[in-house]
């Protein structure tokens, strides 16, 4: 169940990053769907494994590195999954930051709703 509260939040969170950011798109809800579940599986399975590889490098950046590996995770998802698009890397960077904030806000609603 909570799987699919985290998936229903990442496609919440994307339609409103895609309404807010230009060249941030999605052709159809599905592409919306189907991206939702990849972003999920980049950050279980691949984001931990980068984060650990560029510990010092993120040490030394103070924090600039963890950012930019979602960035390039998120310009890397675009390239896999069809029918999403992100227009240039300062897209993905602005979008990358608006959808952490987003979907931070939109857990932290779900979480008080549990309570």
């Amino acid at each position: 169940m909570k799987l699919l509260i985290t998936l229903i939040l990442n496609f919440i969170a994307l339609l409103v990053v895609s309404y807010l950011i230009p060249g941030f798109k999605f052709e159809s809800l599905w592409s919306t769907i189907v991206t939702a579940i990849v972003i999920g599986v980049v950050n279980t399975f691949i984001k931990p494994v980068l984060q650990i590889i560029f510990i010092p490098l993120s040490i030394v950046t103070f924090g600039i590195t963890a950012i930019l590996i979602n960035v390039v995770l998120l310009w890397g998802v675009s390239f896999m999954v069809p029918g999403f698009e992100i227009d240039n890397f300062w897209t993905a960077v602005i979008a990358s930051i608006v959808l952490w904030l987003v979907s931070m806000f939109l857990h932290k609603l779900a979480d008080d709703k549990e309570r």
